[in-house]
């Protein structure tokens, strides 16, 4: 599944690593790109979009 997730906590490259870790422990075929400008993540994963909505939000993250 393809989500393009907006996430307005986003304000570096290290908010990314973050996100990108969390979303990895979830599902470990995950592909994460995240754009610090856009304050978006798109992932690539098996697992559903409250689980990966719930993954950011444990890392402090907002996802909008």
């Amino acid at each position: 599944m393809a989500l393009e997730l907006k996430v307005p906590s986003i304000a570096c490259t290290g908010c990314i690593d973050t996100i990108t870790k969390a979303v990895m422990e979830l599902d470990s075929s995950a592909s994460v790109k995240g754009d610090v400008q856009g304050k978006s993540v798109s992932v690539e994963t098996t697992a559903s979009e409250e689980a990966v909505k719930e993954a950011i939000v444990k890392t402090g993250h907002t996802v909008a």
